[in-house]
Parts: structure tokens; C-alpha cells; sequence
């Protein structure tokens, strides 16, 4: 595998197949440019009908060509691949993949393909009755097999009137893979084969039509976890309660407000799975009663409502009792600020204790910190008596630290 001279910039490869999806593909490229990445565009032919070689060098400063009878001394479809640390392909067309799966190689992308020897990403795009075409399901198949990381495409409008899944991810979300392979190398799958449950986000508990409690997650910390799971080769449920970041493509999303809907979501996803993570920020009470009408301010102070609330089910503890042995293996999260009786650490410790669950990821959370921040840091706190501090970093970052985790704790 290449690797880039300590301290040198990444060297990714960005490879371009002939679909719509091409515009994206420059978002990406000044994405990976802007975040300190060396990028070489490989481009196919066909795909300079929707976006031009001009396009390319500009933003990425590099030559580009899609013919291996360029530039031939410098022998570029062997020392392209070679000496990239990341290629990928972003779209992925179904030819791209068939192509890539049968190991033909007629133009430069698809003998970089053969010759490069550090992780491999395709992102297919395609409409969706190709997408779930059985040869392309199978050519799919066969590369996750071989090692490559191959995304599921996201769900939404495609070309025209259609929507389904075909489309290809948001340029953040691919660049956020690209980086958990560059810093993972070959533990990019460790989690192939794995069924994985992720809760993520606040609930919503309401008081009137217009009105509810709830809590300043944003949910960017269980979507990391969401989507480092899915580029490492798990099947990934998010039961997602209010978000403020949009749901990972390749994660199967189900939508609830409550922490009753949540509760009832998170069971069922439960069922057969390898790992749950309960990320999402769960109210703890809610409203005794719900009023079907806004709740009016009168006139007279002394008659303002009075909420009485009540306590909303351990989700958690009870995913704890109910399971057999050690599966599902279970992983809690504790967002705590320090009191009279006790700091973070004591509280953190203690909830370990009360909830029975495998692992623990502590944080402290108070003004500009945890909630809604981009960066967190945390505490890795297992039944074991370990512990591991994950100090402060991008959540990406974190989320890979908590599988680093759990992967050895999981039975073979």
C-alpha cells in the first residue's frame, strides 16, 4: 500500500464516470482540495460530455487525461495507482462497475484501478432500476468481497421526475468516507457482515400543537457513528428522533419524535442485531397530559397552567434486561456536567453501574460543548473497568474511536 511522505499531503485519486452525478464530483474534488488532499482526476471519456478536463485541472491544480497512450514515458497507468494513498470513484456508473468487478481495463481509470494498491472507494449513481439490477447487485457483491468499499447510494430525486435510491451521496458525505479510509487503511470493513442499531438526536415531547420539550442535540454525533459504521461494512438502522444534520447515504433511517416512538423503534430494530448504540439524547419526563388546543396566556398570572410531568421509559436498561447473553452488545452514551455530588467521571461511572451496558461514551456537555459542536471529546468507559479517553476532535474522528472499541468486543 502507498503511503505519502510523513507530513506530505494525502494523494487521492478522483475517478469519474460518465453520469449526471458528474457535476457533484467537483464539489467533491474542492472539498478534498480545500481540506489539505493532493487530488489526481482520472476521468472517463464519457464522462467529459458533462463536465470538461478544463474544469478538473483547474480545481485540482494536477493534469488531467483519460488516455494511457498520454504521456506514455511516465507510464501512467501503472505509477497513478501505485503511488495513490485513496481512489475513488464518485459516480460509479454500472459500466464503471461491471468493468471494475471483471478487471477490464480499456481506458486509464480502469487500469488505475488495477494497479492501485491502497483502499479503494466506488460511490455508485445510477437510476434506480439499474441500481437494483441483479448483474449490478452481483458485480457490487463481488468487489465488497475483494476489499473495496462500495457505498449503497443515497434515496431521493434522480434524473427528471424520479426519485428512489440511485443518487448519488452528498460530496460531504463521500469526503467524510474518504477520510475514515485514509486514516482507517485495512480495518476500512472490520464491521462487514455486522447488523448495527443507532439511535440518534433529540426527542420532541409535546405540551400543546405548537409546543414541546426537548433538548439542544443536534444528532451529528450518533449520524457519525451511523456513518463510520457504514463505511466499515455494517447493515446500519439510524432510528433518528430530531436531526439537524442530514441522515448518511448507505443507513437505513427511521423517523420518530418521542421518546415512546423511539422506545418502540429501537426494540424492533433490535431484533437480531450485533450492536445497538443508544446516541440519541432521550428525554427523560414528559408531559402528564397533552392539551389538543395551543395553551392560551389569560390574564391572570395566577391562573397560568402548571405542567406535571412523567418519567419516560430506560430504553436502555430495558435493552439490558431483556437480552439474552451478550446479544445485542450494547453501548450507552451519558451526557453529564459536574455537581455537589460528584464530577463527571464519578457520574459517568456510576450510570455504567445502573444501566448494565458493554460500553459507555462520556462527555461533558454544558454551553459550547457536545451539543450541536462539530468537535467533541470523550471518555470510553467499559463494563470491564476500563477506560480511554478520546480527547477532543471531530466527531467523524470520535465515532471511529468508539468502533475501534467495540469491534474486539464482539464474539467471532
Amino acid at each position: 500500500m502507498s503511503t505519502s511522505p510523513q507530513g506530505a499531503r494525502p494523494r487521492v485519486v478522483l475517478g469519474v464516470a460518465g453520469g449526471i452525478a458528474a457535476y457533484k464530483a467537483a464539489l467533491l474534488l474542492r472539498e478534498l482540495t480545500e481540506t489539505g488532499h493532493d487530488v489526481r482526476v482520472v476521468p472517463t471519456a464519457s464522462s467529459e460530455r458533462f463536465v470538461g478536463r478544463a474544469t478538473w485541472e483547474a480545481l485540482s491544480g494536477n493534469p488531467v487525461t483519460t488516455d494511457v497512450w498520454d504521456d506514455v514515458p511516465e507510464v501512467p497507468h501503472v505509477r497513478i495507482g501505485r503511488h495513490a494513498d485513496l481512489v475513488v470513484v464518485a459516480p460509479a456508473t454500472a459500466d464503471l462497475l461491471a468493468r471494475a468487478a471483471h478487471g477490464l481495463a480499456d481506458d486509464l481509470l480502469t487500469n488505475v484501478l488495477l494497479t492501485a494498491t491502497c483502499p479503494v472507494l466506488l460511490v455508485p449513481a445510477m437510476h434506480t432500476e439499474m441500481w437494483l439490477n441483479a448483474a449490478v447487485q452481483d458485480n457490487v457483491a463481488l468487489l465488497r468481497r475483494r476489499g473495496v468499499t462500495v457505498l449503497d447510494p443515497a434515496s431521493g430525486r434522480l434524473t427528471g421526475a424520479d426519485s428512489g435510491p440511485g443518487r448519488l451521496p452528498e460530496p460531504a458525505d463521500i469526503a467524510a468516507a474518504c477520510r475514515r479510509l485514509l486514516a482507517g487503511g485495512a480495518r476500512g470493513r472490520d464491521l462487514a457482515g455486522r447488523r448495527v442499531v443507532v439511535s440518534a438526536g433529540g426527542t420532541r415531547e409535546p405540551l400543546d400543537p405548537v409546543r414541546f420539550l426537548g433538548n439542544r442535540s443536534s444528532g451529528r454525533q450518533g449520524v457519525a457513528l451511523a456513518a463510520a459504521a457504514a463505511a466499515r461494512g455494517a447493515a446500519v438502522t439510524l432510528v433518528a428522533a430530531h436531526l439537524e444534520v442530514p441522515v448518511p447515504a448507505a443507513v437505513e433511517a427511521v423517523h420518530v419524535g418521542t421518546a415512546l416512538e423511539l422506545r418502540a423503534a429501537v426494540r424492533a430494530a433490535a431484533e437480531g442485531a450485533d450492536v445497538v448504540v443508544m446516541a440519541a439524547a432521550v428525554a427523560d419526563f414528559r408531559p402528564a397530559t397533552r392539551s389538543d388546543a395551543k395553551i392560551k396566556k389569560g390574564d391572570d398570572p395566577a391562573r397560568d397552567p402548571v405542567v406535571l410531568l412523567e418519567r419516560n421509559p430506560d430504553v436502555l436498561a430495558e435493552l439490558v434486561a431483556d437480552r439474552t447473553g451478550r446479544a445485542p452488545l450494547l453501548v450507552g452514551f451519558a451526557a453529564e456536567t459536574g455537581d455537589e455530588d460528584g464530577d463527571v467521571l464519578e457520574h459517568g461511572r456510576a450510570k455504567l453501574a445502573r444501566k448494565g451496558c458493554d460500553l459507555l461514551v462520556l462527555n461533558e456537555v454544558g454551553e459550547r460543548r457536545g451539543f450541536a459542536e462539530p468537535v467533541n471529546a470523550v471518555t470510553l468507559l467499559g463494563a470491564d473497568g476500563t477506560e480511554r479517553e478520546v480527547p477532543e476532535a471531530s466527531k467523524d474522528v470520535v465515532a471511529d474511536a468508539v468502533w475501534d472499541a467495540v469491534v474486539p468486543m464482539l464474539t467471532p
